[in-house]
């Protein structure tokens, strides 16, 4: 069954302070890691700004969506995003976990203690 991680994450004062060639650097060594992550079934699904105009929106500036094959691809994107660095210059709040159809959520939620 596919995993799933959805990210929330806003630039920390570190980002900010940093010069654009550095910010450009540091934006292709994150894209340069993408290949081998896909060819672990690791799929970026949609990223962008979140629109805070929205019912109940996060006060995170932008957002990531995530599929992984498996456990193991979400462990290795989870992992990867933490060893370049990424939470040195962003705020992130992360949920990950196997993805269910709508039926077997409500029976989760059902279930919950």
């Amino acid at each position: 069954m596919a995993h799933y991680l959805a990210e929330l994450y806003t630039p920390k004062q570190a980002w900010l302070d940093l010069p654009e060639e550095q910010r450009q650097r540091f934006l292709a060594d994150v894209g340069s890691s993408m290949p081998a992550l896909a060819a672990l079934g690791v799929e970026a699904l949609a990223l962008g700004k979140v629109d805070r105009s929205r019912l109940h929106s996060s006060k995170h500036a932008f957002f990531a969506l995530w599929r992984c094959l498996d456990d193991a691809g979400l462990e290795a994107l989870i992992s990867g995003i933490a060893q370049s660095g990424w939470h040195d210059y962003f705020d992130t709040v992360n949920a990950g976990g196997e993805g269910v159809d709508f039926m077997g959520h409500l029976a989760q939620l059902s279930e919950a203690a």
